[in-house]
């Protein structure tokens, strides 16, 4: 992937989880910025069968490894690992090792939303990565580009944009839904989607997205929880100067990248006007989001 300059602010010298969408970026930043750290990648399979056979051998590696951080890519794959990096922040704070930060990246807090995992007692914080805005990429950014494939850094900084864009949608079903056994149903889900992605920066009303897909309102609420725990959707909640009544409002919901919501309708040629005042729409949403999160600019959207 082409590095481009993030302006994400990591703290230093805290324990941080890192959540970002697939093909965020995450990794490149990491090493870009911290060459000489340990970086356990469990996308690596067989790295991560070893973990599986014996959790052991995570420790041991980092016990051995004599510089201050460590970094383990894709927590979500192995969120029993937590147990260790715990074990392994209480010897540093009792003065019986070397004191170590940890980096733990994400594209999905599903699973560590789950009762029992150990989210480490609140030692370490949450930072987001965002999908590029127009200050980090400079002279690069084109509003139409933008608008067409989206500002996943995966797909901008591909050679073949359109190419890209159509094996991410697939991957993520692939990579992210059916081999984490998010459903049970991934017919269902993929039909969701599709659906999802003509919602768009609409008002979202659950019994309508239910008769559409043709599936129960408890899934559909369950499939919208998917895609804000893996990232890639948000919600924008009604706004109201009578605070009292805001949850009686319906919600407007988007995707974080005009790209993926082009690819979830299965539109790849040039955007045609009718599409793009929703797409500008959540492009603009998405880049508050980010400034949010990586500013501290306002306290929330509504």
């Amino acid at each position: 992937m082409r590095y481009k300059n993030r302006i994400i602010k990591l703290p230093e010298k805290s324990h941080i989880f890192l959540f970002g969408v697939r093909g965020s970026g995450k990794t490149a930043l990491l090493r870009k910025r911290f060459p000489n750290a340990l970086h356990i990648d469990l996308l690596n399979e067989s790295l991560y069968q070893s973990y599986l056979s014996n959790i052991a051998q995570f420790y041991e590696t980092v016990s051995v490894f004599k510089g201050p951080l460590i970094i383990v890519d894709e927590i979500q794959k192995m969120p029993q690992l937590l147990n260790e990096v715990h074990r392994l922040i209480e010897e540093s704070a009792r003065g019986e090792a070397e004191p170590r930060q940890f980096i733990l990246t994400g594209s999905s807090a599903r699973k560590l939303k789950a009762p029992g995992v150990n989210l480490l007692a609140g030692r370490a914080g949450k930072v987001s990565l965002h999908p590029f805005i127009p200050e980090e990429l400079g002279e690069d950014f084109n509003l139409n580009s933008a608008l067409q494939h989206g500002l996943i850094p995966v797909v901008w900084s591909h050679h073949d944009r359109e190419f890209k864009l159509k094996a991410y949608a697939t991957e993520y079903l692939k990579e992210e839904i059916q081999a984490t056994a998010l459903v049970r149903n991934l017919p269902h889900f993929t039909r969701f989607l599709e659906v999802t992605g003509l919602y768009h920066g609409q008002v979202i009303n659950m019994s309508a997205v239910s008769r559409e897909c043709g599936i129960s309102q408890k899934a559909v609420r369950e499939y919208f929880s998917i895609l804000e725990d893996t990232m890639l959707g948000f919600f924008l909640p009604a706004y109201d100067s009578k605070l009292q009544l805001r949850e009686k409002k319906h919600k407007k919901f988007y995707l974080i990248d005009p790209g993926l919501t082009r690819a979830l309708r299965k539109s790849f040629g040039l955007v045609s006007p009718m599409e793009k005042g929703a797409l500008f729409e959540g492009m603009v949403a998405q880049i508050l989001r980010a400034y949010k999160d990586y500013y501290s600019l306002f306290d929330d959207m509504c």
